[in-house]
């Protein structure tokens, strides 16, 4: 699907806050409310609006911690381990890379034991890893969600 300047700016306001509605947009771009659905309907049929979400923040829950975690993963057991890395309740994001790890994944914890009893008595545990190395997050300066438009 192509997009035009109209979609474009359709995207950055929902990329900005989902809840906008629609009508709110359509004034924003100077636009009837009718056509603003119709847009993104059509990129919702097409795959490029994939979903709407709700920012929720991991220490109002509880999750004290989050780490970065490199795995390298033994060859011919690929697709198994990304399948049990799936069922782990505290990995957040998982993501095929290139370089010293397989793969990087976000894992969220109540603490530094938990995160412990994670990483050694579930991931370590599980068959198809060779090695891993965790990088707990200590702080973030800046995280923006979606993607440049």
């Amino acid at each position: 699907m192509e997009l035009d300047d109209t979609d474009r700016e359709i995207l950055r306001i929902l990329q900005e806050d989902a809840r906008t509605p629609f009508s709110e947009v359509a004034r924003r771009i100077d636009m009837s409310s009718a056509t603003v659905h119709d847009r993104v309907s059509r990129m919702e049929e097409a795959g490029v609006l994939r979903g709407y979400r709700a920012e929720v923040d991991p220490k109002a829950l509880g999750y004290g911690v989050s780490a970065f975690v490199g795995l390298r993963v033994q060859q011919g057991h690929e697709e198994e381990a990304l399948e049990t890395l799936r069922a782990v309740e505290g990995v957040r994001e998982v993501h095929l890379t290139t370089g010293e790890y397989d793969v990087m994944m976000r894992v969220y914890a109540e603490s530094t034991d938990d995160l412990r009893d994670l990483m050694f008595g579930q991931i370590a545990t599980m068959d198809g890893f060779d090695r891993s190395q965790t990088m707990v997050i200590l702080g973030t300066d800046y995280e923006e969600a979606g993607v440049p438009i």
